[in-house]
């Protein structure tokens, strides 16, 4: 048996934001070439905790720790999560005119590396990718996600993802505003990347992701905690009943 710290190891972690307590006590735990999911209601605290682990400063952990390959990150800047092997997919990618595409990926590479990245190598792993995920090469041009539809932005991500060559990767509702043909490319993207290096947490509302990416776990979580974990079978419990009976019963009453 392996004495390998576990790639995540959360502990008993309490966020806030603006003294508004959102999670209240969450444990997870992630070992290499693990694929979880969280799954949750709206407000639930999900993706509190995808921005938490990669360090955005408006949420104040109160409580807790986060171990990332056995090292407390909670110190660590959101460059210096990425530089060790951390990447957050997000729900609403952000449009930045006047930067290329290949000028933000190059930039992004640089800075996971801590060095310039040899022209012919970003050229050809870019490539490779690009046709992996049905992304036309024109798209390198274009500035990033400015006038891109809701599929071309989650295509971007995960072309981001797969360039980036993360240890532990976020997704946070990576599966939102996707018709079936994007969620298929956006899952085969995904499921390229899985691997016994690799962990990864994919967030979501709905178990039609999961139709495409079969997780090894997954968790419920309800009012800022994880209140149930199991296998796939779990999301497929979810789909026919619901959220409600995993709300608190002072909750639930109300």
């Amino acid at each position: 048996m392996s004495n390998q710290a576990p790639l995540l190891e959360i502990k008993d972690l309490h966020v806030s934001v603006e003294d508004k307590k959102i999670l209240k006590g969450v444990d997870l735990t992630i070992n290499q070439g693990e694929v979880h999911a969280i799954m949750g209601p709206n407000g639930s605290g999900k993706s509190t905790l995808s921005f938490c682990l990669m360090g955005h400063p408006r949420y104040t952990i109160t409580q807790g720790t986060m171990l990332y390959k056995g090292q407390d990150i909670q110190e660590l800047e959101t460059n210096e999560r990425a530089a060790a092997g951390m990447f957050l997919a997000f729900q609403y990618p952000t449009a930045i005119p006047g930067v290329t595409v290949a000028n933000f990926l190059r930039a992004a590479m640089k800075g996971v590396r801590g060095e310039e990245v040899p022209v012919r190598e970003f050229r050809n792993t870019v490539k490779q990718h690009l046709k992996s995920l049905g992304i036309k090469q024109s798209f390198m041009n274009r500035y990033v996600n400015d006038g891109f539809s809701g599929g071309e932005k989650k295509r971007i991500e995960i072309l981001q993802m797969s360039v980036l060559n993360p240890a532990l990767a976020i997704l946070d509702e990576t599966d939102s505003g996707l018709d079936i043909d994007a969620l298929k490319t956006v899952s085969e993207g995904i499921n390229a990347l899985r691997g016994e290096e690799r962990g990864m947490l994919l967030i979501t509302h709905y178990q039609r992701l999961l139709n495409y990416v079969s997780p090894d776990f997954i968790h419920v979580m309800v009012d800022g905690r994880i209140a149930r974990s199991g296998g796939p079978e779990l999301a497929l419990e979810l789909e026919s009943k619901g959220y409600e009976e995993f709300r608190p019963a002072t909750e639930a009453k109300a």
